[in-house]
Formats: C-alpha cells, structure tokens, sequence
C-alpha cells in the first residue's frame, strides 16, 4: 500500500501545514513517509509545492515521479493544474475552487474549472466561503484536508485530527478545535 500526494499552492495558504498534518499522521499509523519541498520564491504569493509519499515498506525516493500521484490536494486551482501530469490515470484531484490572483496575465477561472473537471475525480470546494460562514478563514486550508481525508484511503480521520492535536497543541485548545471543526466541515462537505 502507498499514497503519492502533491500538495500545491501560493506562499502563506498551509500548504506546509498540510504536509506536517498528512506526515504525523502518516507517523502514528505507524508508516514510512518521505517528504521533499519546493518553496517558490521563498515568499508569500510564490508557488509552493509539497512531495509527499506514504507507505507501508520502506520508500527510496521522495520525489514523486510523472504520472504517479494518487492525490493532488490544492489550495488553489492553477496550482492543481500545474501538476495534473503528476496525476496518475486513477488519481484524485482535490483542491479550492478560489482563485489566488497573484499575477496580472491570471487565466479565466472557467476554464481552469473546466480543464479540472476533465481529469474525473476532482473535488472542488469553496474553502473561502466555508472558512467565513464558520468564521475560521485562517483554517481554510484544514478545510481541504478534511475533504480531501476522503481519499486519504491509507490514514484514517480520527489520525489527522490527533495529528492536529500534537502540532498545534501548544497554541491553545482554541487553535487545535477550531482546526479539528475545520476538518470536520471539509470532511462533511459534498
């Protein structure tokens, strides 16, 4: 059993704490991970991309190679298109449907929708909505994480959220319940 994640998005969305939260996870259910990163620009706003590989045998290497991602898991959607040939034939694509305009020449958002949904097992979800109805816009990337826990298929729910306990145990109980809610509402989104 292995689980080949890219995670993608814009310096300051959570990609990396996403990464963290898959990765203790992936630790208390007792499997092999290997993780690389790629910091865009090394700044908020630049392009931020996570190798994630999960296991239960010992894994070689951490980059995941073309074609062979089982998830995808963005935090805007351009980011989720600039790694569709990551995607494996049966992978899922799970990301934000909120555009991060950082770019004057951004392409039009319906056809960034478009060209997603042609790749077949695409979740999209509109974590900035969600983040305000609850008011928790900082925890919108623990949104997509709780929808994508769907097809996290090798790590089990009440994991991800003992992970949020143990990394974000020392900023109170606030921070860990409003992040264990956030990933209860991206769980229990359609």
């Amino acid at each position: 059993m292995k689980t080949d994640i890219i995670l993608a998005g814009v310096g300051g969305q959570g990609i990396l704490s996403i990464a963290t939260v898959i990765g203790q996870a992936a630790l208390e259910e007792e499997l092999y991970i290997k993780q690389a990163e790629v910091h865009g620009m090394s700044q908020r706003g630049g392009d931020v991309q996570s190798n994630l590989r999960i296991s239960d045998q010992p894994i070689a290497s951490d980059l995941i190679a073309l074609g062979q991602a089982d998830i995808i898991i963005a935090m805007e959607p351009m980011e989720a298109l600039r790694y569709k040939h990551y995607l494996s034939k049966d992978g899922w694509v799970i990301t934000s449907s909120n555009p991060f305009i950082n770019i004057g020449n951004y392409p039009d958002q319906s056809a960034i929708i478009s060209e997603l949904k042609e790749l077949g097992n695409v979740i999209l979800i509109d974590t900035d909505e969600l983040g305000k109805e609850h008011k928790m816009p900082k925890a919108v990337n623990m949104i997509l994480l709780g929808a994508a826990s769907k097809a996290l298929k090798s790590i089990s729910f009440d994991k991800l959220c003992q992970s949020v306990r143990t990394i974000f145990g020392a900023k109170g109980d606030a921070i860990v319940d409003m992040n264990i809610k956030a990933l209860e509402i991206g769980r229990d989104c359609k």
